[in-house]
């Protein structure tokens, strides 16, 4: 009679899980670490780094763009009521500008860009793997990481503060608009209290944010395309895997930086 097929028990299967959790994020950091020091010696390649900064930065701002007028709308659209009921229509100015600098601008971005290219790294990179390219890259005794993931990782984390800057300035102006048409505000009030409402803290916050953010974002989309085992399949696989790892970490570590920034500079 052939053997009884072994079910494994529930903490052995528990501990398995958990050590395989505990593998991916070894592999995780040790890879990020390798790319980040990779930065600070030779050789390097420049013109990688350019042509990734062309296709992130610029390649992700016209969807930015287009959603960071639609949610300064949406934030005026939502706020305008209670502002009304309460005759203080001036402070939307305060609301948006907060709102979007502090936490929209820098959030809202980096999932879009997450979305748009964690995914396109993810599939790059792993169809690089099952065609042996970076086998290919081995062998002929260039570093994959030096050259496929530093690149990345840099022009991500150069790129996003600027997209936040486009979207948080964009977003005001959608933001104005609609105020204008809707609770009749003039151009002057909204933008000086828009200005004024802003503290050093709180462009601190904006800015380092999305550095974080853009580190996260190829990291885990470079880590993802890199590890692709089973084919095309496996592709697949890790480019769903980047979108969804990267926005939950993105979202992770926005409460911390929050929390952290909040209790530095008192805000």
């Amino acid at each position: 009679m052939p053997d009884a097929i072994e079910i494994p028990s529930i903490p052995s299967a528990l501990g398995s899980a958990v050590k395989r959790q505990i593998f991916a994020i070894q592999d995780y950091s040790l890879l990020t670490v390798q790319s980040i020091r990779n930065i600070f010696s030779s050789p390097r390649y420049p013109g990688d780094i350019l042509e990734q900064m062309d296709l992130i930065g610029v390649g992700s701002l016209p969807i930015v763009a287009i959603s960071s007028v639609f949610i300064g709308g949406v934030l005026v659209l939502n706020t305008a009521s209670q502002f009304e009921r309460f005759g203080e229509t001036a402070l939307t100015g305060d609301a948006v500008s907060l709102a979007l600098v502090r936490e929209l601008g820098p959030t809202i971005t980096a999932l879009l860009v997450a979305g748009r290219n964690a995914s396109g790294i993810a599939s790059e990179l792993g169809s690089m793997v099952v065609t042996e390219q970076v086998d290919a890259m081995r062998a002929l005794g260039t570093d994959p990481i030096r050259k496929l993931m530093t690149p990345r990782v840099l022009a991500t984390a150069l790129m996003l503060p600027l997209l936040v800057a486009a979207s948080d300035f964009l977003g005001l102006v959608g933001g104005f608009i609609v105020a204008h048409m809707t609770l009749h505000l003039s151009s002057a009030e909204f933008w000086r209290r828009a200005i004024d409402a802003l503290a050093f803290g709180d462009l601190a916050m904006g800015m380092m944010k999305p550095l974080a953010f853009g580190l996260i974002i190829a990291t885990v989309g470079c880590w993802q395309g890199l590890r692709v085992k089973g084919g095309t399949q496996g592709v697949g696989r890790a480019t769903t895997n980047a979108v969804v790892v990267s926005s939950v970490l993105v979202l992770t570590v926005d409460f911390f930086l929050t929390r952290l920034f909040l209790f530095i500079f008192n805000l």
